[in-house]
Formats: C-alpha cells, sequence, structure tokens
C-alpha cells in the first residue's frame, strides 16, 4: 500500500463508503507478511516512496512468484533485480504482463502506471560498452521510481573527446550516474565538469589488476572531484535508487 491509496482508504472511512472492519482487514497485513520464507515489508511504500524490490538471485522461482503475488495484491509495482534468464521465462508464464530487460537482468511488473516525481532528468554515462549492463540496472531503477531518464555510453577517458562533445547535456542533467570499470577516471572528470551531484558506479570489467572492480572502486573513492559519492560494485540499482531520491528533492 503506497500513500494514495492509504489516504484513498482513509477517505472512504469517513465518507462511510468502507466500513471500519473492512479498513481493518485492509490494513491488518501492512507492516509486513510473513510467508515463512520472507517478510515482505508492506510499509516500506509509505516509508520510503518505493515499494520493497525483490532480489532475484539466490531465490527460487516458487519463491519470488509467491512475493510478487502478495505485492500486486497490495496494489504494488513490482522490481526484480539480479534475475537470469530462465527464472524470468518462468515468471512471465504466470504474469504475462510482467516485462524483463535481459542486458541488466531486471524485471518489472506494473499494477498501476509510473507517477512522475523526479524534477529533472537523471543522465546515465557509461565508460564502455561492457559498462552498460550495470547502467541499464539503473536507468530501468531510476524510470520505475518515476523520473525522467536519458543515456550517454561508450564516452570513456580514452577518447575524452566523445564526452565533451555532450557537455549541454551534462548541464542540463539534475542528476548524473556514471558507470565506468577499468581504472574507473571516468567520473572524476564528469565531477570536474559539472555543478549537480555524481553517482559513481564502479564495474567489475578490467583487466587482472583491476581486482573485479577494486581498484576502479579505490580510484572512485579517492576521487578529487568534489560532489562525486560512490555505490558498491556493478551497483546499478544502487545508483538508480540514489539518484531517484536526490532528484524528488
Amino acid at each position: 500500500m503506497d500513500i494514495r491509496k492509504l489516504e484513498g482508504l482513509l477517505r472512504e472511512v469517513r465518507l462511510g463508503k468502507t466500513s471500519v472492519e473492512e479498513a481493518t482487514g485492509q490494513l491488518k497485513s501492512l507492516p509486513f507478511e510473513d510467508l515463512g520464507f520472507t517478510r515482505i515489508d508492506h510499509h516500506r511504500s509509505l516509508r520510503r516512496g518505493f515499494p520493497e524490490v525483490i532480489w532475484g538471485e539466490g531465490k527460487t522461482s516458487g519463491q519470488i512468484l509467491s512475493i510478487l503475488k502478495q505485492l500486486k495484491a497490495k496494489g504494488q509495482n513490482v522490481l526484480i533485480t539480479r534475475l537470469e534468464e530462465r527464472k524470468a521465462k518462468l515468471i512471465q508464464r504466470a504474469f504475462p504482463k510482467s516485462r524483463y530487460y535481459p542486458q541488466s537482468r531486471v524485471l518489472t511488473y506494473l499494477t498501476q502506471p509510473v507517477r512522475s516525481v523526479g524534477k529533472g532528468t537523471i543522465l546515465v554515462i557509461t565508460a564502455g560498452t561492457t559498462d552498460i549492463p550495470v547502467a541499464e540496472e539503473a536507468v530501468v531503477t531510476a524510470q520505475m521510481m518515476g523520473n525522467p531518464v536519458e543515456t550517454l555510453y561508450d564516452v570513456g577517458v580514452a577518447g575524452i573527446h566523445r564526452l565533451l562533445a555532450e557537455r549541454k547535456r551534462l548541464e542540463d542533467a539534475r542528476v548524473l550516474v556514471v558507470v565506468a570499470g577499468m581504472e574507473g577516471a571516468l567520473p572524476s572528470v564528469v565531477g570536474g565538469l559539472v555543478d549537480r551531484p555524481v553517482i559513481a558506479v564502479p564495474t567489475s570489467i578490467g583487466y587482472g589488476t583491476s581486482f573485479g572492480g577494486i581498484t576502479a572502486l579505490l580510484a572512485m573513492l579517492n576521487s578529487c572531484a568534489s560532489g562525486v559519492a560512490v555505490v558498491n560494485i556493478d551497483n546499478g540499482f544502487g545508483a538508480g535508487y540514489m539518484a531517484s531520491l536526490i532528484n524528488r528533492l
């Protein structure tokens, strides 16, 4: 249940269209719902403005379907991350209207239209083409949370003129998400060009001494450009979520 549905329910009680008993029944499982293997946080949308997100990796298809059904019953939009294609196909059989994004391994299901809450555009940038799957996770997350999102891909420091040619788009964005592997230099460059928040996302792309993204992570954490914040390795979801929270302010 989100804030709009709760307000609507309370109005119906006040107008006598819904009894106190009926409203109590709807609110009974509002804080959380215990399914045995998980406790679904139905209250999260009221607290955070977005429902609980399902982490698909490590869960069985049956577990994911059970959670999805309960979120749907509460009228919540559903976002599932890190979902392998085999599981996605099983879920789509039960929920044909769901949409799977194979590149980012994200599945979405809408019970209601996404409400626009973003105050401006979120621009998602990648250093290279191989960083796009992580970037797309950020894109879908931010879009599901009600933001206009644009992308600017493959503009890394090996050819910095590609980035500088898009200077106006950098300046027009309200929040920038910059995704990079290898040495992770791009967020520092972008951070030095704009007066907007930059969320840096290190990826696990790179040769041996990238240590699965640790080199990029440390480089971003040590950025000399002010206003650059860093999420964990390959955490496109976290970057999209944070960018959305900033873009609502």
